[in-house]
């Protein structure tokens, strides 16, 4: 695909298409790598996004109990001890 370099103020950019742009879940902000005379972008991921608002509901849904205690009835700690 050939893009045309346009003027953004004193810089100069391209333009992506929504198309491109909804393809590739790109937003408000893209990862810039240079490798090997390329220039990829890429869309910025966030992980984790979410989470904290995710946890609260499990939370208030009681759906945050523990699948596995966390300590083993046949669990031996001396074997950790000098």
């Amino acid at each position: 695909m050939e893009l045309s370099i346009i003027n953004i103020g004193n810089s100069k950019g391209i333009r992506l298409s929504k198309t491109i742009l909804e393809k590739y879940s790109i937003s408000d902000k893209v990862e810039l790598i240079l490798e090997k005379n390329c220039i990829i972008l890429k869309p910025k991921s966030e992980p984790r996004k979410g989470w904290e608002a995710a946890f609260k509901q499990m939370h208030e849904n009681g759906d945050d109990q523990l699948l596995l205690d966390d300590i083993f009835e046949d669990e031996n700690f001396e074997e950790w001890s000098k």
